[in-house]
């Protein structure tokens, strides 16, 4: 399995020409076993930035995420109490935002490499990351 960071699903869904080719193998690897590991936390960050028009699509939330769902062998994972307490002992310099935490820590705890584009996240050092 693999974690997939929010901006991975959202470029996945609407704007697959950049990822990078590392990041398609991945989800194709994924798709073909054990699936794509989707974070609750990615549902409301996406449900945002359609609310204050940062993506635009010609669909409603709903829809836009049965689709999305659809597209991929995504399995939505929610926070532990585990991933709850790790997101917050990361540094700083990993990353302030609180979503990418939460996901950061999904992807420790589960033991599986995040695909991701953010610097911060494959720079840390204590997160296995595909880009």
């Amino acid at each position: 399995m693999i974690v997939a960071d929010t901006h991975i699903i959202i470029w996945d869904a609407l704007k697959p020409e950049k990822l990078s080719e590392n990041a398609k193998e991945a989800f194709s690897r994924a798709n073909s076993r054990d699936g794509i590991i989707f974070c609750e936390i990615s549902l409301w960050e996406i449900a945002m930035l359609l609310k204050k028009s940062r993506i635009r699509v010609n669909a409603s939330y709903q829809e836009f995420i049965r689709l999305v769902m659809a597209s991929n062998r995504y399995v939505l994972h929610g926070i532990t109490p585990e991933i709850a307490e790790l997101s917050t002992q990361f540094g700083p310099d990993v990353t302030k935002d609180p979503a990418d935490r939460i996901i950061a820590a999904t992807s420790v705890i589960e033991n599986a490499s995040l695909v991701t584009a953010d610097e911060n996240l494959r720079e840390a050092g204590i997160i296995a990351t595909i880009w």
